[in-house]
């Protein structure tokens, strides 16, 4: 993977999942990475084998949500390895229940990681990025940031911010001047724990919701979708669709418009428990 030899790139939730897959493939082409995640096992796991091909690395837990401790490991990696070119906004959890029935702070929870987390890492960082003069913002939203599913709304609301506040800063950056590119990135079904981690409204069974996950849904390795993305960012791509699904339900969506809430309700309807 060309262009990321020298580069210090900062991963979040990189204990795990595409976080720990995009590290490991940065670190192959030589890139220096400050690591976090609050999972302190799975992020001693990927400081080892980021160790075991000799990439230079710092690990720290880090929770998204805390503003402040966010903006002080900004000045932290600043600080450890002289200079930022780019953060990977990754972390995230998921969260299924309907409206009628989910409870607030669940929605809010999805909103302090999922939404929160990536406005503090962008904000946290892009000063040290649009310094460095060869920065790049990474956010990573889902193909529920292009559609909404019935159950998700919590998680769809989370995903469709990132989308249009990503969106946003890509073109602030080129009006601006400032040599930082910005990507958005809308995963399909990723073969990661999201799915066994999430939280779900009661009267939900979260074990069968996560082997529907894994069985029909999870089709792209962490791997491959961080090949994917980092060929993206490597073209400073507006945005990555990951996974072939990805790709598919854009394309219905741009096909039907609105009308797609329908064939999605009906799908749905057949394949996710009541």
């Amino acid at each position: 993977m060309e262009g990321f030899a020298g580069k210090v790139a900062v991963v979040t939730g990189a204990g795990s999942g595409i976080g720990q897959a995009l590290a490991i493939e940065l670190g192959r082409s030589g890139a220096s990475l400050a690591i976090s995640d609050i999972d302190t096992e799975g992020l001693a796991d990927t400081e080892e084998q980021l160790k075991a091909i000799g990439a230079q690395v710092k690990a720290d837990r880090l929770n998204v949500t805390e503003r402040e401790s966010f903006l002080l490991y900004a000045d932290e990696v600043k600080e450890h390895f002289g200079k930022v070119n780019q953060i990977y906004n990754n972390a995230g959890i998921g969260h299924t229940g309907n409206v009628e029935v989910e409870q607030f702070k669940d929605i809010e929870r999805v909103m302090d990681v999922d939404f929160w987390g990536v406005v503090n890492g962008t904000k946290a960082f892009l000063p040290h990025l649009i310094a460095s003069g060869d920065g790049h913002v990474i956010n990573i939203s889902s193909v529920f940031g292009l559609f909404s599913v019935p159950g998700y709304s919590a998680y769809n609301a989370a995903k469709f911010a990132v989308r249009g506040y990503t969106e946003a800063l890509r073109q602030e950056m080129r009006q601006s001047g400032h040599r930082v590119g910005v990507t958005t990135v809308h995963p399909g079904g990723i073969k990661t724990a999201i799915a066994r981690n999430a939280t779900v409204a009661e009267g939900l069974d979260r074990d069968e919701l996560a082997q529907l996950f894994d069985k029909r849904l999870a089709n792209t390795s962490p791997k491959k979708a961080a090949k994917i993305i980092l060929n993206a960012v490597r073209k400073n791509k507006a945005r990555v669709l990951v996974g072939p699904d990805a790709v598919a339900l854009d394309m219905m969506v741009r096909v039907t418009g609105s009308n797609y809430q329908r064939i999605v309700e009906l799908v749905t309807g057949r394949i996710i428990p009541s």
